[in-house]
């Protein structure tokens, strides 16, 4: 045993670790201060991700119910753009884990610059196509003309930049597998406190900025996160990193990117079902006019503040499992997920708790349009029922993508998202005659189901013998 996993340290000089960065062997540190070493700075990098998503809403809802509806439709729209850049995050954090727990890093090193060139050809091909059919596509999915008039430039530079959200998922993606957590929250709070800062002066025309409306909250976006890819880069070149990236290791390695290719496929299938899924409520939705999306968006704005976090404590358990499976650990990589979901699921049930009794005064400091707000806070308090039965799904299911075992969660998905979610949102919201409430109330149904049936498959265990 190392000297570092037998010496006892309080909660509090973890925690000052954490935010320090120091390097730390997690298949040997005692696990709950391994959970706390890797939870910390990723629930802050969420943090600072959810708090955007919110500050970027309120900032728009300013302008108007249509112009909050263009960055609800135009999200939809993105999710398709994140389940493929989080499909190969996936498989990045998984094989980089892996060969860290493997003590291999310079076969690390190497899938890391594999990985930055896959998505560098892939972000630019969707930019192009995208960019270009931005207006097309909202016509689609049956937004009204108004919007599309309104929305068009916004989605064009959100789905044409998108390499910039791409490679901050994959970067960041590759530091956690490795260990470096601090990294990828000090990168998130880098180019989100930009865009927090430049969203309200490109809206609204402050100082020497120009006025552009909606539009000026994806170019402040696409400028905080593209410094954001800078930042990330130097530190993959060596600074501080623990997967150091040289011109050799962007040379085309076959057998390196079938793993990555096979691993990513699964992953983005996997999200792209999840992200759909979300895109299918839209869609219903958008019959029932501007109003409603206005309002649901702004909940589902107000629930990613609250889920992001979460996530930041269940990729420290994807992290891992990745490691200590890698180290031949696999009891350690069990133990080390139910520590994240016990965690989760505390934190969660208290927030969603606060929500549903507070789901109106929430609502109410994004709108004042009366029924902006009413299907607000209907949405708000539903979606919020079911806090910690999302815990525990999330925690589970990045159990299974750091294992390697991304099939598992993409069949899970499939199966209570499509033929859960979406069908019983139809039902009661056109069948039953619930109108929205029922699409809202298809959310919680869906995800409830997902946290049970992955639990089940958890405890089969078989998770535990995936090959990466």
């Amino acid at each position: 045993m190392s000297e570092e996993a037998s010496t006892p340290v309080s909660f509090w000089q973890s925690v000052r670790q954490a935010l320090r960065g120091e390097e730390h062997d997690y298949t040997a540190l005692p696990l709950n201060r391994a959970v706390i070493l890797l939870a910390v700075p990723m629930v802050l990098e969420m943090i600072m991700e959810s708090l955007f998503a919110v500050v970027d809403v309120y900032w728009v809802s300013n302008l108007g119910k249509e112009a909050v509806a263009v960055v609800g439709i135009t999200d939809s729209l993105m999710t398709l753009v994140y389940a493929v850049a989080i499909g190969i995050s996936i498989a990045a954090t998984a094989i980089v884990s892996r060969r860290i727990g493997e003590k291999e890093p310079e076969l690390a090193s190497q899938a890391a610059g594999q990985i930055v060139l896959l998505g560098l050809l892939v972000s630019s091909g969707i930019g192009i196509l995208l960019g270009y059919l931005a207006p097309d596509i909202l016509r689609l999915i049956g937004t009204e003309e108004k919007i599309v008039t309104l929305g068009s430039n916004f989605a064009r530079i959100m789905l044409g930049g998108n390499a910039t959200v791409f490679l901050i998922f994959l970067l960041n993606a590759i530091f956690r597998g490795a260990g470096d957590a601090v990294i990828a929250m000090r990168t998130l709070w880098l180019a989100n406190a930009l865009n927090i800062v430049l969203g309200p002066c490109f809206i609204f025309g402050w100082g020497i900025f120009p006025e552009l409306g909606v539009t000026g909250a994806a170019v402040a976006t696409n400028i905080g996160r593209g410094i954001g890819v800078t930042y990330q880069l130097w530190h993959l070149a060596g600074h501080h990193s623990r997967v150091k990236v040289r011109w050799q290791h962007f040379r085309p390695v076959s057998e390196v990117i079938e793993a990555v290719l096979r691993k990513s496929g699964s992953g983005i299938v996997q999200l792209l079902i999840s992200t759909t899924s979300w895109l299918g409520l839209y869609m219903i939705l958008n019959k029932f006019g501007s109003s409603v999306i206005a309002g649901y968006t702004i909940a589902i704005r107000i629930v990613i503040f609250a889920l992001m976090p979460a996530w930041g404590l269940a990729n420290a358990g994807s992290t891992l499992v990745g490691q200590n499976l890698g180290a031949g650990k696999p009891e350690r990589a069990e133990a080390a997920v139910w520590i994240a979901v016990k965690f989760d699921a505390i934190v969660l049930s208290i927030i969603g708790l606060s929500f549903v009794l507070c789901s109106n005064p929430l609502i109410r400091l994004f709108t004042l349009d009366p029924e902006v707000m009413a299907y607000g806070t209907q949405a708000l308090w539903i979606v919020s029922i079911a806090f910690p039965l999302y815990a525990g799904g999330m925690c589970f299911e990045a159990a299974f993508n750091g294992s390697g075992d991304t099939w598992t969660p993409a069949r899970l998905n499939f199966l209570c998202l499509w033929l859960g979610q979406i069908p019983i949102a139809w039902l009661l919201a056109k069948s039953f005659g619930f109108g929205p409430v029922g699409a809202f109330i298809a959310v919680p149904v869906a995800y409830s189901l997902l946290a049970i049936f992955s639990w089940l498959l958890f405890k089969r265990g078989h998770w535990k013998t995936q090959k990466v």
